[in-house]
């Protein structure tokens, strides 16, 4: 056991692409408090921080055998929990929206029962059109649009360059608006609402 707890980051990935469940356990270990700590602090739910960092652990034990880092185990760690963390909270925010946009817009008056469908059906093709984006261009355009961060303050989270970020919403913009076939006032009337 000890000869695992010595060994690098490098050679636990060589032996748990071998299914060597000790390496894989001692990797565990290793980073488990950091990444529940990074997850805690931004989701402020342990159950919720305890599920995106078990999820991280088991992408990683699933992808073992073609899994290729360009980075250290840490930096690649780290930035698969903060993409977790970013969809576990684009779901949540997305069912609070669609909970929210029901209960307020719900219609009041049976003339404005056709007017609220149409609306409810373009918005559901909107989800539908924003969740087959790539996935960087639907985060860069979810944290802007969603979370209201600027160019600058994405590039500096997901670690690219603001013209990357500039880019991915142009493409995010063209993407929904050839997809839904509507206006870019249309578009950004649902986006805003």
């Amino acid at each position: 056991m000890e000869r695992y707890q010595t060994a690098t980051d490098s050679q636990l990935l060589e032996l748990i692409r071998k299914d060597d469940r000790v390496a894989f356990t001692e990797l565990y270990n290793r980073y488990w408090d950091k990444l529940f700590t990074v997850a805690m602090h931004r989701l402020n739910d342990e159950h919720e921080a305890e599920e995106v960092v078990q999820e991280v652990f088991l992408s990683l034990w699933q992808r073992r055998l073609t899994i290729e880092l360009t980075h250290s185990l840490n930096t690649y760690l780290s930035v698969a929990v903060k993409y977790r963390i970013i969809n576990h909270l684009d779901k949540q925010f997305r069912k609070k929206q669609h909970i929210d946009h029901l209960t307020i817009h719900a219609p009041r008056e049976l003339d404005s029962t056709s007017q609220w469908l149409s609306e409810k059906e373009l918005r559901v093709q909107l989800e539908q059109s924003i969740s087959r984006l790539p996935e960087k261009c639907r985060i860069v355009f979810l944290l802007s649009r969603e979370q209201n961060k600027t160019n600058a303050e994405i590039a500096a989270e997901l670690n690219i360059a603001e013209k990357t970020v500039e880019a991915h919403m142009t493409r995010a913009l063209s993407t929904l608006r050839q997809t839904l076939n509507i206006t870019i006032p249309l578009l950004v009337y649902l986006l805003d609402k």
